[in-house]
């Protein structure tokens, strides 16, 4: 494998994040920058002087010595620069929703291991330590059976033109309580309203069924007063609860539950514990996966694969908004 060598394509607010992380990385080896606003140079130029910065993907394309690619325009352009890319023989990291139709990725993940290349979503929750602790404490065996999860996230939010809050907000949330939960749901449910533009759900709730009776519920909304992020995570044993909106003890540890006594259900209510966990940022943890996937030729934990399922869990959620 030849030295890393990167380009961020897309450089709007969450671009910049990825040109700010892969800069403060990887240095010089961060080579291009790409994107259609003009405007956009000038901030690259002041993150990353020595960054080439172009309005041209085709210079990236045609660049041999780039084997990195960051994908983070729009979700609705994600198919045709990451299938453009990967037929160019680069290893891609594309934000979520990896594409808009599960289709698509399938084919993107096709064209990926036929090229024996990288193809990573920007699952970034899958990456943040909190969450790789809840999933050591339950291959631990410290919360028990897993039996509930639920997530909130909340906010009074920029509401997208192109993509409901589903689509917007959910993969989040499907990414990380499929990773928890060992596999897709066996049944989905989804129900939510339109209230600011035709057409587009500003709220949902969304269930998910999984083997072994592990349940689970999703709520999204960014017609909300505060913002919140919060994860609640029920063994038959204990429970932690993840909040990323809060500034200090985000993750905490609750001794609570019910055993059986006599046949009947006794509740166990003991304090939480707050849980300690790395604090190295998500987005730097997922492009360094991104390049130590890229150099040891190991599938990243959000592949193509991991793409595709949570697609294909969208879709059957949408499906269920619209028949509602």
């Amino acid at each position: 494998m030849n030295e890393l060598c990167i380009a961020v394509v897309g450089c709007g607010k969450w671009g910049m994040n990825h040109v700010r992380t892969a800069c403060a990385l990887f240095g010089d080896k961060l080579k291009w920058s790409c994107d259609s606003d003009k405007w956009s140079e000038k901030k690259v130029k002041e993150i990353a002087p020595h960054c080439r910065f172009t309005f041209d993907l085709d210079d990236i394309i045609n660049d041999s010595t780039v084997n990195a690619v960051i994908v983070s325009t729009p979700a609705e352009t994600h198919f045709d620069i990451a299938k453009a890319l990967l037929k160019a023989g680069k290893n891609v990291l594309v934000e979520k929703p990896i594409t808009l139709r599960s289709g698509e990725a399938k084919e993107l993940h096709d064209i990926a291991v036929s090229n024996n290349l990288v193809l990573m979503v920007g699952h970034l929750l899958l990456y943040h330590p909190a969450v790789l602790k809840i999933r050591q404490y339950l291959d631990e065996g410290k919360l028990g059976k897993l039996q509930y999860i639920y997530s909130n996230r909340l906010n009074l939010g920029t509401i997208r033109t192109e993509e409901n809050i589903l689509w917007s907000f959910a993969p989040h949330d499907i990414s990380v309580i499929q990773f928890l939960a060992g596999g897709v749901p066996e049944e989905v449910e989804a129900r939510g309203a339109i209230f600011v533009q035709k057409g587009i759900h500003d709220t949902t709730l969304t269930n998910l069924v999984f083997k072994g009776n592990i349940h689970a519920h999703i709520f999204v909304s960014w017609l909300h007063p505060f913002k919140e992020q919060r994860l609640v995570v029920i063994g038959d044993r204990s429970m932690m609860v993840f909040e990323d909106t809060l500034k200090d003890n985000k993750l905490k540890y609750y001794r609570k539950g019910f055993e059986l006594i006599d046949g009947l259900p006794v509740k166990i209510d003991s304090e939480f514990e707050n849980v300690e966990f790395e604090k190295t940022s998500p987005l730097e943890l997922e492009q360094l996966h991104f390049a130590e996937c890229i150099q040891n030729g190991t599938a990243p934990r959000s592949d193509g694969r991991n793409a595709i399922e949570v697609l294909e869990t969208l879709e059957r959620a949408q499906a269920k908004l619209m028949n509602k």
